[in-house]
């Protein structure tokens, strides 16, 4: 049990309120203990798919003649620059790929369609006032593991005498450009789009080239469904509230065991913890003293101590403070007055009012018979001091 005056004080004062609200805050707790365990968290997240088509124009040559750079039958793929005696012929290979990235798995259940147009464009100041375009692909490949591809082979030296027969007629008008335009339309089943990228295409009277790469790239993110996830609540919150609630419910408990607490003794001892260094221990007999003051608190008599620099003597027998100055008797004790603590507290309403059946006696009804010890002394008593030691 713990020994705390103070704690005591708090207990006799707000012990009732204390208890109601320790159970109160208990019960909650241990409610909200309950709930948390019982109503888990669900958090849903939508989930998506991600779909990327790729599309670029391959380029290649078969060299038809040795000499000092290839021999023939050699195939040159994606060159940078091409010899027109060596390779007069091109190959252009148009190619998408669908590919599911979520899974990392090629898509086979789409649409892919291509269209490569050769195209002459005249210019005047870097505006076009005339162009000409001719289909060089036209088709919708099958997908194979995710991939469309559609092919030709062009003429070149026929592309590059076009060009020259329109610059001569514009010849101090304008320029002729020639360009590769490829556009590719695909539907992945999901996500449906067009692709759209072109390059010059430059032939001289040796080589010839394109003079970007040709390739297309799209992203496309779609929803596929909501995914649920059931977690526990926070089990350091749990475990939080549940202790909460034990400790609230044993503190309640601890303090209903300490009341009912006498407020006026808790308050007195407090006080006696307080004043310890001025309180002393010890017997204070009846007679001593010419004056006796009662006082209304032990506070009273500390400060008439410290005033006179004396010792508080605490009688536990007779339930007494009191300081001793000059004769005079400063006191404070709950039974009352100086007198009414000479004898020892004693409960009388425990005695019972019959023995064996028989009614107590009236005083009148009692006799002393041969007791001399009341009768009066024939010389008297000295002082106080005897009648305390015949007690």
């Amino acid at each position: 049990m713990i020994d705390n005056p103070r704690l005591d004080l708090l207990f006799a004062e707000y012990g009732r309120l204390i208890v109601i609200a320790l159970v109160i805050v208990g019960a909650l707790a241990l409610v909200a203990t309950g709930w948390a365990v019982a109503n888990p968290s669900t958090t849903t997240e939508t989930q998506y798919g991600e779909e990327r088509v790729s599309s670029d124009l391959q380029t290649s040559a078969v060299v038809v003649q040795d000499g000092p750079l290839w021999n023939e039958g050699d195939r040159l793929e994606n060159s940078e620059v091409y010899m027109l005696n060596a390779s007069p012929e091109l190959t252009l290979e148009a190619e998408t790929e669908l590919r599911n990235e979520s899974d990392g798995t090629p898509i086979n259940g789409g649409e892919v369609s291509h269209e490569l147009e050769v195209r002459y464009e005249a210019t005047r100041n870097d505006q076009s006032f005339w162009n000409e375009s001719h289909t060089v692909i036209d088709g919708s490949p099958a997908l194979e593991d995710g991939v469309a591809t559609s092919e030709t082979t062009v003429d070149v030296e026929s592309y590059r005498d076009r060009q020259q027969e329109l610059e001569s007629e514009l010849t101090g008008v304008g320029d002729v450009d020639m360009a590769f335009v490829l556009h590719v339309e695909y539907d992945t089943g999901t996500n449906q789009g067009t692709q759209r990228e072109s390059t010059t295409f430059r032939v001289t009277d040796t080589a010839y080239w394109l003079e970007e790469s040709v390739s297309a790239s799209d992203t496309h993110t779609h929803r596929t469904g909501t995914l649920e996830t059931t977690e526990s609540q926070n089990l350091a919150a749990i475990a939080g509230l549940s202790l909460l609630g034990t400790l609230s419910l044993a503190a309640g408990a601890f303090v209903a065991r300490r009341s009912p607490i006498d407020e006026d003794a808790a308050r007195r001892a407090v006080h006696e913890r307080r004043y310890a260094e001025w309180i002393s221990r010890g017997s204070i007999p009846m007679w001593i003293g010419d004056y006796h003051v009662s006082l209304d608190t032990l506070e009273d008599v500390v400060d008439v101590a410290i005033d006179t620099n004396e010792r508080v003597v605490h009688d536990t027998q007779r339930g007494l403070f009191a300081v001793v100055n000059d004769g005079v008797v400063y006191y404070y004790s709950e039974r009352g007055l100086w007198e009414e603590t000479a004898w020892p507290e004693m409960n009388l309403e425990e005695q019972p009012a019959v023995v064996d059946g028989e009614p107590a006696l009236s005083p009148d009804e009692m006799e002393l018979q041969g007791n001399e010890e009341f009768a009066d002394p024939d010389d008297g008593f000295d002082d106080d001091e005897d009648v305390w030691q015949k007690l």
